[in-house]
């Protein structure tokens, strides 16, 4: 069976696209980490409560060097969170053995949210094929989905372990402008992170989708 490697953070969103994907490919899950925080430990558990392989690959700090440079000009966190996903896709379209590389973006994200010519210009130069699963999928059926196929634990994004770029990304802003900054630059929003998974087929959660 094909591989497909799915960018994972330990959420709900890059769960539920790795379990609609099972059904017709070999699922890897992949971490990205800058290596400031454990993440790809915390995301290694989520991902052998789901029973996916999982792996943790380096983003070079330049990458959220940037970041850094876009959030503190900008004054807010798109552009920044933007940025750092396209670099983590770009990383994996450049691993010789990768054809498909998969995310948890759906329909109603405002971030990460690449823009469609970005991601053309990485297929075109790697030759890979990069997929959202949940892109057709509004918040009404990824609750759903949450309901019937896992267990979380969800809360206000500094309360929940989670392993995504925003976690390292916090880090870098409160060791070079403090605590304070870090609530100055990011809206408070919802997270969540894996528990474990309820035991049911992916081709049942894939057929409930298409209704949406």
């Amino acid at each position: 069976m094909t591989r497909v490697s799915v960018l994972f953070s330990g959420g709900k969103d890059s769960s539920l696209a790795a379990i609609l994907l099972e059904p017709f490919f070999e699922v890897e899950l992949v971490t990205c980490s800058f290596s400031l925080l454990p993440v790809g430990d915390v995301a290694g558990e989520a991902a052998k409560r789901l029973g996916f392989a999982h792996r943790v690959v380096r983003l070079d700090m330049s990458v959220l060097e940037r970041a850094y440079e876009l959030i503190i000009q900008d004054g807010f966190p798109r552009s920044a969170i933007n940025h750092i996903h396209l670099a983590a896709i770009e990383r994996l379209a450049k691993e010789k053995d990768n054809r498909f590389i998969a995310d948890g973006v759906r329909r109603d994200d405002r971030v990460p949210v690449p823009e469609m010519s970005q991601i053309r210009s990485i297929e075109d130069r790697y030759g890979v094929s990069y997929m959202s699963p949940l892109k057709g999928c509004g918040r009404g059926v990824v609750d759903e989905l949450v309901q019937r196929y896992l267990v979380i634990a969800e809360g206000q994004s500094d309360s929940v372990i989670k392993a995504d770029y925003e976690t390292e990304f916090r880090e870098l802003i409160r060791r070079r402008a403090g605590a304070q900054r870090i609530s100055e630059l990011f809206p408070a929003h919802m997270q969540s992170h894996v528990i474990e998974r309820k035991k049911v087929s992916g081709k049942e959660v894939a057929m409930i989708c298409t209704h949406d």
